[in-house]
């Protein structure tokens, strides 16, 4: 079942890998780990369809949800490190319709820490609505926050990736927009098979469908979901509830991989996620990020509180990427950044062990944090490291 290769010292991951379609559930995933700048895992295997038995292949892509954030703030880095863009200033600096509502203070790191409490949008959105970039520019610049920002977070579940696209638009001299930014900046230089705006000529055979989530499945996940993210699941008008409500779209549409959603609609391959995160582990000079922009991003995070006002639970954001915290802990120090993805995928990269890491998956669980598919694969390949250190 299992296809790909491990480097010597990695095999136990392979042998995760395969518990995971033994053991765990899995239907089809691929798992890829650069170390050092080398790649030392590459694995996929299982289904690529649910209901039929196409089999994933080494070139197979899935939509990976939220891991886009962490994709789509790397354009932002990119445009730091140009000078484009400096993390202090204020939102309305670039893009002046943002000062209304009592915005006009926010900066882009309060925004991209999901402090400026924009969780919600006023009206409902359409796949057309969000294709007319400048309609989408005044909806997001007249929203009035649900808390002051700079107060306090809490987990921006759609929209940040909507901010960050207007963003890219306004500091980029030719005003392209993120998914483009991307993929001329990021994806084209370094060869990977990843899009935010899934290309037309991209056939449906390299895609994976994905099994979402049922409710049978999300009974089960009580048992391990926080009391806190369960209450707010439940009740209709919180944040969290109402922060998924708008869009309602089938990830498998293709008419919906196809516009630009930054914080959610992201298709590519594990090898493609944690290539990114690598080039970013070992320093950025592939995509000329600098030293000054790196240590920006795995700085501290400073943000206001550690609870997070949506989800109900302690979380730790900085530059449009998740941090370690009590939650989550990934990597070997606080200077790790990544991004989950609902579902189970996440990639990170961890610069102190020079790691850049991706699992990806298309059955959808539940877990809010350290989804076993993917922990046992991530430790599987921390414990290989630590033998060879």
């Amino acid at each position: 079942m299992t296809q790909g290769q491990v480097a010597p010292g990695f095999e136990q991951v392979c042998d995760e890998f395969e518990r995971n379609f033994a053991e765990r559930g899995e239907i089809g995933a691929a798992v890829a780990a650069y170390w050092r700048g080398e790649k030392v895992v590459d694995l996929w295997g299982g289904r690529r369809t649910p209901k039929q038995d196409d089999p994933w292949k080494d070139d197979t892509m899935v939509v990976v949800m939220s891991t886009t954030k962490g994709l789509a703030a790397m354009t932002l880095a990119v445009a730091n490190a140009r000078g484009w863009l400096d993390y202090e200033q204020t939102v309305a600096h670039y893009w002046p319709e943002f000062a209304q509502n009592g915005k006009e203070t926010v900066t882009v790191r309060q925004l991209l820490g999901h402090e400026a409490g924009l969780v919600l949008l006023d009206e409902t959105l359409t796949l057309n609505k969000i294709r007319d970039l400048d309609y989408m520019a005044h909806l997001l610049a007249r929203q009035k926050p649900a808390w002051q920002p700079g107060t306090r977070h809490g987990y921006h579940t759609m929209t940040l990736g909507l901010y960050m696209q207007e963003l890219i638009r306004r500091v980029d001299p030719a005003h392209r927009t993120l998914g483009q930014f991307f993929h001329e900046e990021i994806a084209r230089p370094l060869g990977l098979d990843f899009y935010i705006g899934l290309p037309p000529e991209i056939p449906d055979e390299r895609l994976a469908k994905v099994e979402p989530l049922s409710r049978w499945r999300g009974l089960l996940a009580l048992r391990y979901t926080p009391p806190a993210v369960t209450m707010r699941m439940i009740r209709p008008r919180s944040l969290l509830r109402r922060s998924f409500m708008g869009l309602g779209v089938d990830p498998n549409d293709r008419s919906y991989l196809e516009v630009e959603v930054p914080a959610g609609n992201g298709v590519g391959t594990a090898r493609a996620i944690a290539r990114t995160y690598s080039c970013f582990a070992e320093g950025g000079a592939e995509l000329g990020i600098t030293q000054e922009t790196l240590d920006l991003i795995a700085a501290p995070p400073a943000m206001a509180g550690d609870l997070d006002e949506v989800l109900g639970v302690p979380s730790y954001f900085s530059l449009g990427f998740l941090r370690p915290g009590p939650t989550v802990w990934f990597g070997t120090s606080p200077r790790a950044f990544g991004s989950p993805g609902a579902g189970g995928s996440f990639a990170f990269a961890d610069p102190d062990a020079h790691l850049g890491y991706a699992y990806v998956m298309n059955k959808l669980d539940f877990y809010l944090e350290n989804d076993p598919r993917e922990k046992a694969l991530r430790d599987a390949i921390y414990r290989a490291i630590k033998r060879q250190m």
